[in-house]
């Protein structure tokens, strides 16, 4: 009960007009916390299907739309389907980038059949960094726009912000305002390097089986204590 009351405590006093759009977050830590715990490497993995449920939960309770996980790994994906559609309830919307097809069958059907059936939920949009790494995306966007050029749909005069987010996995989402890592580890680790560009960063030294919906809470409300800059051509503005 107690840290349910500190939880919620935390929770009340975040401002629920500045609670960023989308939020992403590096995995970290499933294999120190299995060591910690005596236990072969894959239980960290599987345990940390807790903190998946405990961040999917807290971000929606608060009104973040957008919540991207990444290194979550085929051991997460392939817990029993009960536990798996747990995570997908309340009007959840899944969707996963990058190398989604290099995965294994049963992984990636259980995956697209997930999406497909969430597909019309709105309350918060989970997206699954799967194979994925930036420079792989960056890669590829940088091909289809070679690409599109050669077939004179693009005329490289043209090319500008715009037209390269259109071709990145996350065409269509928001650029996260802020980015969590947990374990203790302060690096990007080829992570969404198009889109942080301004978002804001915090570590935790909590390992990621351990982290609760009140690290998320605190990342929130440290992210609304900061006053956001988008470099010296923009001007300054609140956290929203």
């Amino acid at each position: 009960m107690e840290s349910t009351a500190h939880t919620e405590a935390i929770k009340a006093r975040i401002d629920s007009e500045r609670v960023p759009q989308h939020v992403a977050i590096i995995m970290d830590g499933n294999g120190r916390w299995a060591e910690q715990h005596g236990e072969p490497r894959i239980s960290g993995h599987m345990n940390g299907v807790t903190g998946v449920r405990e961040a999917l939960t807290g971000a929606s309770e608060i009104g973040v739309r957008w919540l991207t996980l990444y290194a979550f790994s085929t051991e997460n994906w392939n817990r029993p389907q009960a536990e798996v559609s747990a995570l997908l309830r309340s009007s959840v919307r899944l969707r996963a980038i990058g190398d989604v097809e290099s995965l294994p069958e049963n992984c990636r059907q259980t995956l697209e059949d997930a999406m497909a059936r969430t597909a019309g939920n709105t309350r918060i949009t989970l997206t699954l960094a799967l194979s994925y790494s930036a420079r792989w995306e960056i890669t590829r966007m940088a091909q289809r726009m070679a690409a599109d050029a050669k077939a004179g749909t693009l005329n490289p005069a043209a090319v500008d912000e715009q037209a390269v987010a259109e071709r990145l996995a996350t065409a269509g989402m928001p650029d996260p305002e802020l980015l969590i890592r947990t374990s203790g580890e302060q690096r990007i680790s080829n992570f969404l390097l198009w889109q942080i560009a301004y978002a804001e960063l915090w570590f935790t030294p909590v390992l990621w089986p351990d982290f609760r919906k009140e690290h998320l809470f605190q990342a929130v409300l440290d992210y609304q204590g900061r006053e956001r800059r988008f470099g010296k051509t923009s001007q300054q503005v609140t956290t929203r």
